[in-house]
Parts: C-alpha cells; sequence; structure tokens
C-alpha cells in the first residue's frame, strides 16, 4: 500500500511539473506579436542588406532566444526594461552570428555603402564582391582576436583613415588594383590678413 501511496504521489508530482510547464509555454499567438515587433530592427545596418528569408531566419532565432529564457510570457511582457532586453537579444544574435561566420560582415559593410564611400569600384560581379568580403574577413580574424575587439573597432570607427578602412582598402586595391587616394587640400591664409 505504502509503495502504492508513494507510487500516486510521485506520479501526481510528475503530472503537476507537466501542467505547469505546459502553461508556461507561449501560445502561436504570442510568439507571432513577438516576430511581428522584431520587424522594427529591420533598418539596423546590419539588418537592412539581409534578404527577407534571412531576416525570418534572424527574428526566428531571436524570438527563439527570447521564448528560452523567459518560459512565461506574462512574467517577460512585465519586465520593467522590457525593450532594452529585446535591444540585448538582438545585439547578442548579430554578434553571435559574425562570430560563427565573419562573411557576414556584407551585412555591416554593404556593397553599395563601400562604393559610395570610394573603397569599392562600382559594377563588380557577385564572384569580385565575394572575394573581396572573404579578403576583407581574413584581414579582421588576423587583426582581432575577438568578435568583442572588432565590435569596439566598429563601434569606434568614425574616420576614413581608421584600421577598418584601411583593412578594406588593402583587399580592393590587391584584388582590383582600386587604389583610393586621398587629395589633401592645403589652404592658406589670404596675404590681406597676415
Amino acid at each position: 500500500m505504502k509503495k502504492f501511496l508513494l507510487s500516486l504521489s510521485l506520479f501526481a508530482m510528475a503530472v503537476a511539473a507537466t501542467g505547469c510547464s505546459q502553461q508556461a509555454k507561449w501560445n502561436h499567438k504570442q510568439k507571432q506579436a513577438m516576430r511581428e515587433s522584431l520587424k522594427q530592427y529591420r533598418d539596423m545596418i546590419y539588418l537592412q542588406d539581409l534578404t527577407d528569408p534571412e531576416f525570418v531566419i534572424f527574428t526566428d532565432g531571436v524570438a527563439l532566444d527570447i521564448e528560452e529564457a523567459y518560459p512565461v510570457y506574462t512574467a517577460f511582457m512585465a519586465l520593467p526594461g522590457l525593450n532594452d532586453t529585446i535591444d540585448m537579444f538582438v545585439v547578442t544574435e548579430i554578434v553571435d552570428q559574425l562570430d560563427a561566420d565573419a562573411h557576414n560582415m556584407r551585412h555591416i559593410y554593404p556593397y553599395r555603402m563601400l562604393v559610395a564611400e570610394g573603397i569599392l569600384p562600382d559594377k563588380l560581379t557577385h564572384e569580385q564582391q565575394r572575394e573581396f568580403y572573404r579578403c576583407f574577413a581574413q584581414k579582421v580574424n588576423s587583426e582581432y582576436a575577438t568578435v568583442e575587439q572588432f565590435v569596439n573597432a566598429v563601434l569606434s570607427d568614425t574616420t576614413n583613415d581608421s584600421q577598418i578602412a584601411q583593412l578594406q582598402q588593402q583587399c580592393a586595391n590587391d584584388l582590383f588594383d582600386w587604389v583610393v587616394v586621398i587629395d589633401e587640400v592645403v589652404t592658406e591664409e589670404p596675404a590681406n590678413q597676415k
């Protein structure tokens, strides 16, 4: 009889734990709402260059990470810094993708932007663009030991002669004999103001 009662109480605890975990999961409507809210991040520089299917995969990954970290939807929605928490998950996913494949730098430094800045020539083929990003990724991987160092360099990258710009220019020159020449303009003070 004691074995039966003990078995019955263990079974009841297992059912209760299963019942609680079923309640904790997000429902379909809540998951859809989270994926919809992540669309506002589409204009971030890294995410702008993703194709629509790539962006869906990205948002699915972020949403899944949030669901795993906060299995109870109502508890997640009640967080005091909800938007900051979502921002953190988005940035973490971007850093994870950069860590996994350095060739994703085409999303941070899109081809059109590099043409506008005079780093790359216009009308490169897709293969030539891939060669450039492969070269650039190799140079970044050898220059920066961690993704955090690279992200810090990106965040502090405000000048044309930064280390990152120099790496881009080296690849452009090596691959396409495209030399970026920066003309220095020297202005002289008018003679009557001396």
